[in-house]
């Protein structure tokens, strides 16, 4: 996410480091690197120009010199300035009603369906009882697609009976709901590849029905100025209430979410950072500007380990290990939960300082191989994965077939698995001696 921008200013701030002061000279050399660095993300001019201008206004000020070096100065503003231009804080969704409707909209292809999945998903974590409708009458599928995902992640699904209006549709969903005891509807709407007036009269009188709480334009995150555009055109004919932006995990070059919030005075609420569906973040303007500027995201880091790890199993976890009853079948759980925390890049990009390093590591090949381990103990008995000591050539030769790997990396898993136990038998007694750091990277 952000990786080009980051990059630029990374080098940017580098440079003014070596800087003895700060004067106007090099102040202008540094944010015309700044102003190429945000034009290359597709930042909109105007919002480059605003931002270049605060940046200068505050960076040159008198009162702060003496207390900090010009590089801490100068990438203190720049975070203050790009916070804020990102909206300053988070804006949570509003849940008022009963039941709370969100109406999700936006062009056709931008990731709408596959968002009030993760939409869902994300209020259930929050306790919520969601419930999914489509209003979309007219593309193929559109509400066979949307009842998939509700099956695939066991949130109930309103199926219109012989209905192909969507203002009634809205009805019947707003009473199903009501009679069900679900208090949020999530609404996905038709798209259409240009804004007509079509769409936009349909999607007003669907919200006249519905009173939403939430208006949420779907963007996909990789259309840059473009993006701007269809927010303005939405807003001013429908109005919303936030942004959700898609497909930030991929090539995008950030100009969406640096211009919007400036441009349309809305939050942006919500990115999507995957295609699973649990892939989706709430928007923070001060971690999103860390990012950005190299300073990694502990926090969203932490919360995303504590999702994923349930306290139970860890404290389940911290007595075998401490008795020196850790099993295979252990293993594999600790292999499902680091799965759960997305990728290997996603995890190690939220580091600070990070960037430097993201060429020396090989991330598809490290997944390739925690997917390889999974396999292995997969394709073994309870039996085995309790005791792997009875686990003989013929087993293994066994397990290979089964996983579709070799009798070799058989071996590779099962002598880590060993070292691993003897590591953790030396910390328990605080015997270190002979402690090898690296066992897992041979």
């Amino acid at each position: 996410m952000f990786e080009r921008l980051q990059e630029r200013f990374e080098a940017l701030f580098k440079k003014i480091k070596g800087q003895g002061k700060i004067s106007e000279e090099n102040i202008r050399d540094s944010l015309r690197e700044v102003r190429l660095a945000l034009l290359e993300a597709d930042v909109n001019y105007k919002v480059v120009k605003d931002f270049l201008d605060k940046v200068k206004e505050k960076a040159i000020g008198k009162g702060v010199l003496t207390s900090i070096t010009p590089g801490q100065l100068f990438v203190k503003v720049v975070y203050d300035e790009l916070k804020d231009l990102l909206g300053s804080a988070n804006a949570p969704l509003n849940l008022s009603g009963s039941p709370a409707s969100i109406l999700l909209i936006g062009l056709q292809g931008s990731g709408k369906t596959t968002t009030a999945g993760k939409l869902a998903v994300f209020l259930r974590k929050k306790g919520k009882r969601p419930l999914l409708v489509s209003t979309d009458v007219r593309r193929p599928a559109a509400m066979e697609q949307l009842r998939k995902i509700a099956l695939q992640i066991d949130i109930p699904h309103f199926t219109p009976q012989d209905q192909d209006d969507p203002v009634q549709i809205c009805k019947t969903s707003k009473e199903h709901a009501l009679k069900n005891y679900r208090d949020v509807l999530i609404v996905d709407t038709a798209g259409r590849l240009h804004i007509d007036e079509e769409l936009l009269k349909e999607l007003i009188e669907q919200k006249k029905i519905l009173s939403p709480s939430e208006t949420l334009l779907v963007l996909d995150g990789m259309t840059g100025q473009d993006a701007v555009n269809i927010a303005l055109a939405f807003d001013e004919k429908v109005g919303v209430t936030g942004f959700v932006l898609t497909k930030l995990d991929g090539d995008a070059r950030g100009g969406a979410a640096l211009s919007i919030k400036a441009t349309t005075g809305k939050p942006i609420k919500f990115i999507g950072t995957g295609e699973k569906l649990d892939a989706l973040e709430q928007f923070h303007p001060e971690r999103i500007a860390s990012r950005i500027l190299g300073m990694g995201d502990i926090v969203s880091l932490v919360e995303k380990a504590q999702e994923a790890i349930e306290e139970r199993k860890a404290k389940e976890l911290e007595r075998k290990l401490l008795r020196d009853e850790f099993t295979l079948e252990d293993f594999r759980d600790q292999i499902k939960q680091i799965k759960r925390l997305g990728s290997f890049e996603s995890i190690f990009g939220m580091l600070p300082g990070f960037s430097k390093f993201r060429g020396a590591i090989d991330f598809r090949e490290a997944e390739r191989e925690l997917k390889k381990m999974e396999a292995i103990i997969n394709s073994m008995t309870i039996k085995e994965r309790l005791n792997p000591q009875i686990i003989d050539g013929s087993r293994r030769l066994r397990i290979a077939k089964g996983s579709g790997t070799t009798v070799q990396d058989v071996n590779d898993l099962l002598r880590k698995y060993f070292e691993l136990k003897k590591l953790i038998k030396k910390i328990s007694r605080g015997n270190l001696r002979g402690f090898r750091p690296a066992i897992f990277l041979r």
